[in-house]
């Protein structure tokens, strides 16, 4: 993988900058809003978002050319984009390998703007930092985040069950990684090169 620093991303409709304190206030209120935090877990105040917030930034630190971004759309806040590297033992070797993830304010629901920022990301780890895997997870039943991921050309790979404390309604039907190789996405796809 080559190292290097967090980049301004853009696409169409989205410019994905570096997640900065800037947008803390956007954090918080993202993980305010019940829907928003469905299939993620209960609604957490500031003090949790930002502990959370210093943690997000600190993974572009640890892993040059990864990490989370802002994404804004006319100068408005909609939401974050992440790839960081694996953090369990069952996601596979850090090297080479990178998880997706994004979180829109739900205003921002249903334009095509997860997938447009997915897309970016996955094209700058592929072609940019030369990653060689990209995958993400959800909520087995999270129905929309799964089309995310298929739009974006990740295919799905398997179901699996992680303890929770305090499970979610739905959490008995497990959480699936999608996965998208360098490879496949090189040879074309809804979120293929080219």
């Amino acid at each position: 993988m080559t190292r290097v620093s967090q980049v301004i991303l853009r696409t169409a409709r989205l410019v994905l900058a570096p997640l900065a304190d800037v947008h803390l206030p956007d954090e918080v209120a993202l993980d305010a809003d019940a829907e928003v935090m469905r299939f993620l877990g209960p609604v957490r105040s500031a003090a949790q978002v930002t502990r959370l917030h210093r943690e997000r930034v600190a993974v572009a630190r640890r892993a040059p050319g990864l990490g989370f971004w802002a994404g804004s759309t006319d100068g408005e806040f909609v939401g974050w984009w992440l790839l960081e590297p694996p953090a369990r033992a069952d996601q596979g070797p850090v090297m080479g390998q990178a998880e997706l993830g994004y979180r829109l304010a739900r205003r921002f629901w249903r334009r095509g703007l997860a997938s447009e920022g997915a897309r970016e990301l996955i094209r700058y780890g592929f072609a940019d930092l030369g990653l060689s895997r990209i995958f993400a997870e959800t909520m087995a039943v999270n129905v929309a985040s799964r089309a995310t991921m298929a739009a974006v050309g990740m295919r799905y790979v398997r179901t699996f069950h992680l303890p929770w404390a305090d499970p979610l309604p739905g959490a008995q039907a497990g959480e699936v990684e999608y996965a998208v190789t360098r490879d496949e996405w090189a040879a074309g796809g809804s979120g293929a090169a080219g």
